[in-house]
């Protein structure tokens, strides 16, 4: 992993801004544009980063929004509270998140908060894909089971010009 200059003006053309705080490119497409990036824990101003894993390509968080938008939330969040073995697997992704933030730097005020509702919720589509897509398969159920029903959202071509 790492991120170099072209990178960065990627994701900046990416996200329509510069990017603040980043640590690599943690996933890529199969365009190999970056697709989701690792973040500093803390930005520079010393403001803690909202996520470790942020989805910046716009393909991907259009495919991500047309699932939140059709609902797939509260189907997952419901499926959380009927499996106790998804619950427990989905306590595990929360501390591994924890854990891979908290060794690059612990944020004392954020010492029990991952991302996308995790443990208990299913609050947001684009963190919990994200950690997936930026780990392995098996780290985060729920992102995985959201991947799922992810189209090919890389066909068609780049989501950025090639440079």
């Amino acid at each position: 992993m790492g991120v170099d200059q072209s990178d960065l003006d990627i994701i900046a053309e990416q996200l329509q801004r510069a990017a603040r705080g980043v640590r690599a490119v943690a996933f890529r497409c199969p365009c190999a544009n970056p697709a989701v990036i690792e973040n500093d824990p803390r930005l520079a101003d010393g403001e803690p980063f909202p996520t470790l894993f942020y989805a910046t390509c716009p393909k991907l968080n259009a495919a991500i929004g047309t699932l939140e938008g059709a609902g797939l939330m509260k189907e997952l969040e419901a499926q959380l509270a009927a499996d106790p073995a998804l619950k427990a697997s989905y306590e595990l992704a929360h501390q591994d998140y924890l854990d891979r933030r908290n060794a690059i730097e612990v944020l004392p005020e954020k010492l029990e908060f991952s991302a996308g509702g995790m443990p208990e919720r299913v609050k947001c589509l684009h963190a919990l894909i994200a950690h997936s897509l930026a780990t392995a398969p098996g780290v985060n159920p729920i992102g995985d089971l959201a991947i799922t029903q992810l189209p090919n959202w890389w066909q068609g071509g780049s989501c950025v010009e090639q440079r």
